[in-house]
């Protein structure tokens, strides 16, 4: 595909939608031809188009053409401030001070990263839109690079900056970026996803102009003023759902519509007749308008039973909250004048998430745990429960009301002695559901949170100011915490304290952990930094395990092929459960053979080091185990008629787990399969049944 062609005149063009004189943008780009050589100007103009695509204004286009000659010492900022308005000066600057920022992936380089990002929305948001554009930039033009170093950028890209994106809701950028990236970093896994795509575009496209048709004589009925666009899933998240086990065709949201109507009344009143019209699916129902993202995403979003009985996803927004869905802070309005906008969020709400980790970095948490928070966090879902104010918190799955304190204040969470949801007292360790109510009891004579807080708690960020107020007020009683459960270890594998720490072996722990007594051994257990057992392992390496538990044996190696290796102790990881059909990856363990994962698990997604090739048999003749999650419509069990379905297909069924949803059934089944293939047969035999909503593989 022929690059477009970036002139000047074609961007003037491109800003007409601001109803704006030009001339400003036409000075800068005829200042910088003095200066910068044609390739520069060119990758300038580009990252100038990508800014018109979130509507930004003629000042942050100008300081966008004009801040690279800081960068590349041309001219300083004082020069361009005789010719060009303060405003333009005081953006570029903060996107040169930005842009020289060492993107990394390292840690300190990533709180570096985010102290500048924190300086530069508080003085202006048009600083972090322009070294986003930048970016995006930068992967459009990746081929430029050799191989390693575009890996190196695409990660960067993808574990930084897209999740930058994220959280100031910039949807746009972050999906460019991260299909970008997915492209470097999967080439063969982003081709196969697109192959798939173009092969059932027609049919999509087929579907998705008559579920539209019949939308549009709903809307039209009822005299609503509204536009309607097909939307497309991007290649990553189509790639995320297919690495938790999804198949290709079970992914229902390829048939999506968006709806945009002028006001929030029309919002509901459009959901209403299309549920009317349409059947819709309970658990795939969430309102977004009355409990916003954190980012500021506002939307009603629902599956429905459409045309031909497909099942497609239906977004419906006003056109402002659709603006603001795409571009986040970017929509031009966000910025005018004082830079405020009732229906967005406040900047300070778009700051938590990158203050939280300057702070924990302050106090010395540990940034490890920081930096996998920052990769993992969008790939939860999240929950929305209220205080009995009715103020909405957003938190992720599994939080619990100690997540919730700590989420309303620091000092909440270290005053609370006790929670109510729903005007029941629950235990701490209670699991948070959507719509929960939940007021916490205080007292200003509680002695603080407690350790044990750490294993119940979900959420880092909770996690890390119960650390950090150990680590300032009850360092003592952090140490003995983790004399204990070291203690409480040692006498669990039977080995005595005096074996573990006599001399010879408490040098080696302290060399190790490079820690300067046993105490601060002790204190780093209390803190959750190190457990028992990997203190144990650094004397009695032969006690170690392999991360992946409960692994399940495969007598022999007859299935796989191992490269160059024969005749080795072959291990099935638990996390992922492969089974004949999934692209697999084998792990040479330190004591225990070779496990093998399935390629995209993320226990060995971001390993280099100790993986070898591994490949299924063209025939194999053992089972394998795999695990499937059900749901349903009915608020009646029909175990027994689906494992009868099962076992009509041979299929011993060996754990059952049943669990109500909204009234709902809906079952986990682990049992022995022998392929991919066989799998597949299983999950469309079951969606044959009239109350099975859903069936998808269950990977830990």
């Amino acid at each position: 595909m022929e690059k477009e062609e970036h002139t000047i005149s074609k961007l003037i063009k491109k800003v007409e939608y601001l109803g704006e004189d030009t001339s400003l943008i036409t000075s800068a780009y005829n200042y910088i031809l003095d200066y910068l050589n044609k390739k520069e100007v060119e990758k300038i103009m580009e990252t100038c188009f990508v800014l018109t695509t979130v509507y930004a204004d003629i000042e942050t286009i100008t300081a966008c053409l004009l801040y690279k000659l800081l960068t590349y010492e041309k001219v300083s900022d004082k020069e361009l401030s005789e010719k060009f308005p303060s405003s333009v000066i005081k953006i570029a600057n903060g996107s040169y001070k930005l842009d020289k920022i060492i993107y990394s992936t390292e840690n300190e380089y990533l709180i570096e990263y985010y102290k500048k990002v924190i300086v530069g929305m508080t003085e202006d948001v048009r600083v972090i839109m322009i070294n986003l554009a930048s970016r995006v930039t930068l992967m459009r033009n990746i081929d430029e690079y050799k191989r390693e170093e575009a890996k190196k950028i695409a990660k960067e890209s993808l574990e930084i900056v897209a999740p930058i994106a994220h959280h100031l809701g910039i949807y746009k950028l972050k999906s460019e970026l991260e299909d970008l990236s997915l492209k470097v970093l999967k080439p063969d896994v982003y081709n196969d996803i697109l192959e798939k795509l173009n092969s059932t575009k027609k049919e999509r496209d087929n579907l998705i102009e008559k579920m539209t048709v019949a939308v549009k004589e709903i809307l039209d009925s009822h005299e609503i003023q509204y536009e309607i666009k097909g939307r497309s899933k991007s290649v990553y998240s189509i790639y995320n759902k297919l690495d938790k086990g999804r198949k290709f065709n079970d992914i229902y949201d390829l048939f999506a519509l968006r709806i945009m109507v002028e006001d929030e009344a029309s919002c509901y009143l459009v959901l209403g007749l299309i549920h009317s019209k349409f059947r819709p699916i309970p658990k795939r129902f969430k309102d977004f308008i009355a409990m916003p993202k954190s980012n500021g995403y506002r939307s009603l979003h629902t599956t429905v039973f459409g045309v031909d009985n497909m099942l497609f996803e239906i977004q419906i927004r006003t056109f402002l909250m659709n603006e603001v869905a795409e571009n986040g802070l970017a929509a031009h309005w966000s910025y005018k004048e004082n830079r405020k906008a009732d229906n967005l969020s406040s900047t300070d709400q778009k700051l938590e998430f990158f203050k939280t980790v300057i702070d924990n970095y302050q106090n010395k948490i540990d940034t490890n745990t920081l930096y996998d928070e920052i990769k993992d966090e969008k790939m939860h879902g999240n929950i929305y429960v209220f205080t009995p104010k009715g103020d909405v918190f957003e938190l992720p799955n599994g939080a619990t009301p100690i997540d919730f304190a700590y989420k309303v204040h620091t000092k909440v969470g270290e005053e609370m002695v006790g929670a109510v949801v729903n005007n029941v007292l629950v235990p701490l360790n209670y699991v948070l559901e959507d719509n929960d109510v939940v007021k916490i009891n205080t007292s200003k004579s509680s002695k603080g949170p407690k350790l044990s807080w750490l294993k119940i708690a979900k959420m880092t960020q909770t996690k890390n100011k119960i650390k950090a107020y150990f680590q300032k007020e009850r360092k003592e009683e952090v140490i003995k915490y983790g004399e204990d459960s070291l203690d409480s270890y040692l006498r669990k594998k039977h080995i005595p304290k005096k074996e573990l720490l006599n001399v010879e072996n408490t040098k080696k722990i302290l060399k190790e952990l490079k820690c300067k007594d046993i105490e601060e051994v002790y204190l780093n257990i209390g803190n959750n930094k190190y457990s028992p057992k990997s203190i144990v392992e650094i004397v009695y390496p032969n006690l170690k395990e392999t991360s992946i538990k409960k692994e399940i044996i495969v007598k022999g190696n007859a299935d796989l092929k191992v490269s160059g290796i024969d005749n080795i102790k072959v291990n099935i990881a638990s996390c992922c459960l492969p089974i004949p059909g999934d692209e697999v990856i084998g792990y040479i363990t330190k004591n225990n053979g070779i496990t093998i994962h399935r390629k995209e698990c993320m226990n060995v997604s971001n390993l280099d080091n100790r993986l070898i090739d591994v490949l299924w048999q063209d025939k194999t003749r053992n089972n394998y185990l795999t695990k499937i999650r059900i749901y349903t419509n009915s608020n009646e069990s029909n175990l027994g008629d689906i494992i009868n379905k099962l076992t009509s297909s041979s299929i011993v069924v060996n754990k059952v787990v049943t669990n109500i949803v909204e009234l709902k059934y809906n079952y986990v089944l682990t049992f022995y399969i022998k392929s991919e293939e066989e799998l597949e047969n299983i999950f469309k035999n079951l969606m044959k049944l009239s109350y099975v909503v859903d069936v998808e593989r269950v990977i830990k």
